[in-house]
């Protein structure tokens, strides 16, 4: 199970938000990305956290920066709502990118972007909670805006358009620290997935990520707050799971 730090941009501030509102500054994310990397990260994940709600991003010159002091996979999310866009992202240093409000719209883009860049480039970023009905509804623009749009039959068209990974974010456990949203985990377990998950929202202590180790063994889990605030450090994490 890979271990992924995630880290959310808003402006030139690396933030933390509670169920994707609310947002609070943590610190630089140059400085945070290369503490990671350090730590022995096995990938970082960029998200600008307003980049879909204002139509850009801006992410592009911080990644050429960082990607100068990083060397493990990064990937760049927030805002990337063309192939051109993705271009940008990947010269500027970036090894995936990850999609959500664009590929919503326009599903094809999901396709078109496995085409030019390669399946393993393009990440599908997931944001899902249940509705007033109980089912699980895809959310986007970071979580603000319901997309009527149900997680099975989401999940089912990124997987018929071949994407590399699913990065799936409980929108209720997101930044509460209270541990992973096992519910959904299972839901997605039912639809016997061909294409590897990270699983994001919640972590909060070892004992979160030991819950689900067995569960996403050939898998990631993507943590932001327990590193921010210092409660765990990446290399204490692979050393209890034993992995080193």
């Amino acid at each position: 199970m890979r271990i992924i730090a995630r880290i959310d941009i808003k402006n030139e501030y690396a933030i933390k938000s509670i169920n994707l509102e609310g947002n609070r500054k943590v610190g630089d994310p140059n400085s945070l990305g290369v503490k990671y990397y350090k730590d022995k990260a096995d990938e970082i994940i960029f998200m600008d956290s307003v980049a879909s709600l204002y139509g850009n991003n801006n992410l592009f010159e911080l990644i050429k920066k960082i990607s100068k002091n990083i060397f493990v996979p990064i990937t760049i999310g927030g805002g990337l709502r063309t192939i051109s866009d993705m271009t940008q992202a990947l010269n500027c240093g970036a090894d995936k990118v990850a999609i959500n409000s664009a590929a919503i719209k326009n599903p094809k883009l999901i396709k078109d972007a496995v085409k030019i860049f390669g399946s393993s480039t393009v990440v599908v970023s997931i944001e899902t909670k249940k509705n007033a009905q109980g089912d699980w509804e895809i959310f986007y623009k970071n979580g603000r805006e319901p997309s009527k749009i149900l997680l099975y039959d989401w999940i089912k068209i990124t997987q018929e358009f071949d994407c590399g990974e699913l990065l799936i974010t409980s929108i209720n456990n997101e930044g509460t620290k209270k541990g992973f949203d096992l519910e959904l985990l299972y839901e997605v377990e039912k639809m016997n997935l061909r294409t590897p998950i990270i699983f994001s929202g919640g972590c909060g202590k070892l004992e979160h990520i030991e819950n689900i180790k067995s569960r996403l063994k050939h898998d990631a889990i993507a943590i932001a707050s327990v590193l921010h605030y210092d409660l765990l450090k990446i290399k204490d994490i692979k050393k209890n799971l034993g992995y080193e």
